[in-house]
């Protein structure tokens, strides 16, 4: 019982934080605008509609000042870089639930934030404290699926599904934030929201245990000691590779399209639906059929199609010719996750201590990276070689490393452990609550998963 409510509470967290993370995005520029904070002059209430010639007074705006809402907007992703390796330090201290609570706690005032906010100065701290939320949130459930799901069929499963509640959070944040915005004001979609976070805080107090445990011991497990296994490395790499890919299209892709197929701008609101759908649909039903044919040929699989499809983006001639690749990139996407993300918690059970708090703060700073660097990379790039180019090149780079995952068919077991495994004498002792957590029954599965022909 105890592991399906944990289940419920990190996929309506998760999820209420994705929303929150795009619902903003139709919002904040507009907002500014419209109260003039950037250009110190008044033109009326924001909720009102536009003239022809004031949305296109707001359309230059936005180009002129593109500079401090992209920060505005970047924030949050450096502000995870720096928080997720404290966020998973901490872990070894206070546990999981405690990080998950407060990082509610967290999202909660920046939503309120966001709400109550009317200056560029209290929208930027909302966007860093919710960038705080985000860490905790994020390294701590996946923590907590790992720990409450050893079984590796069940924990691929589990964790595909969870993953899954971060493209519904991305699919629901765009259109509720724009409709509500525009019907009801800046303030209404927040208010939704903060509602929301409010019934999982009282959820959570009634059943996490959020005392912390003093007594228990300390796992010595740094970041140079991951990143020095080459297991964890290739892993996190190809997270960040493939993640890269929509990183870089997200910022680049809607002025290529205002310059080259011309769409109607509900068309361009509606661009990034088919790899929302595509993510959604690869970490719902890919988790457990890459634990079944072998992790390393999914994520191999999935890189390529990441690939191919970030390869035909610009060649399409149509807003219809961009619905496969696009559908492609989240689908390929979502696989990766699917397989890779559940496979970090296997590594450290089997090469390192039971305890999870580094490895997902590791694998969150991956996409944290991807996002932050990976716009103004592809940003001075696109104006370098151009947009097409720009594709290909991350196209390719996912295909060239795609290969490189058949390294993770081997097991990761070091030889001197692996007699010990085959017999059946060792078994990982979870850290926290001092039971068999991965049994040397399980770790025989996997082996045979992923090294069948």
């Amino acid at each position: 019982m105890m592991e399906k409510i944990v289940v419920l509470i990190v996929y309506f967290s998760l999820l209420l934080d994705n929303i929150l993370l795009t619902v903003v995005v139709p919002i904040l520029p507009d907002y500014l605008y419209s109260v003039d904070l950037l250009i110190g002059q008044k033109t009326g209430n924001s909720t009102a509609i536009l003239s022809n010639s004031q949305v296109e007074k707001a359309d230059e705006f936005i180009r002129e000042k593109a500079g401090p809402v992209g920060v505005l907007l970047s924030s949050k992703a450096f502000v995870q870089i720096v928080m997720n390796p404290l966020v998973g330090f901490l872990t070894k201290y206070c546990g999981y639930y405690l990080p998950m609570f407060v990082g509610t706690v967290n999202l909660l005032a920046a939503t309120l934030l966001y709400a109550l906010g009317e200056s560029y100065t209290s929208l930027f701290m909302a966007r860093s404290l919710h960038g705080i939320a985000s860490s905790c949130i994020g390294v701590s459930g996946m923590c907590l699926i790992a720990e409450h799901y050893p079984s590796e069929a069940a924990r691929s499963k589990v964790m595909g599904i969870v993953l899954g509640s971060v493209a519904l959070g991305v699919l629901l944040g765009y259109p509720f934030g724009g409709v509500c915005y525009e019907l009801l004001g800046k303030m209404a979609p927040f208010l939704v929201i903060a509602t929301l976070i409010l019934a999982n805080i009282g959820f959570q107090l009634c059943f996490l245990d959020l005392k912390i445990i003093i007594d228990q011991p300390i796992v010595e497990t740094t970041w140079s000691h991951l990143l020095a296994d080459g297991y964890v490395a290739l892993t996190a790499g190809s997270i960040l590779i493939s993640s890269s890919a929509m990183a870089i299209l997200e910022p680049c892709l809607p002025v290529w399209l205002m310059n080259s197929i011309r769409p109607k701008k509900w068309q361009l609101g509606t661009v990034f639906i088919p790899d929302s759908l595509g993510y959604l649909i690869g970490t719902n039903f890919f988790g457990l059929i890459a634990y079944r044919l072998g992790r390393w040929r999914v994520a191999t699989a999935a890189m390529l199609l990441v690939g191919i499809s970030a390869v035909l983006v610009p060649s399409a001639k149509t807003m219809s010719g961009l619905i496969a690749p696009h559908f492609g990139l989240g689908l390929g996407i979502g696989i990766v996750d699917a397989a890779l993300v559940p496979l970090l918690a296997n590594i450290v059970d089997t090469r390192h201590s039971a305890h999870y708090g580094s490895i997902y703060a590791l694998q969150q700073t991956s996409v944290s990276l991807a996002y932050a660097l990976g716009p103004m990379a592809g940003g001075e790039l696109v104006d370098v070689v151009g947009f097409p180019w720009v594709m290909r090149v991350v196209g390719l780079i996912n295909i060239i490393y795609s290969p490189f995952l058949a390294l993770l068919k081997q097991g990761f077991l070091p030889p001197e452990k692996e007699s010990t495994l085959n017999s059946g004498s060792e078994a990982k002792v979870n850290y926290k609550t001092n039971e068999n957590t991965i049994k040397s029954t399980n770790y025989r599965r996997f082996f045979g998963s992923d090294e069948s022909d």
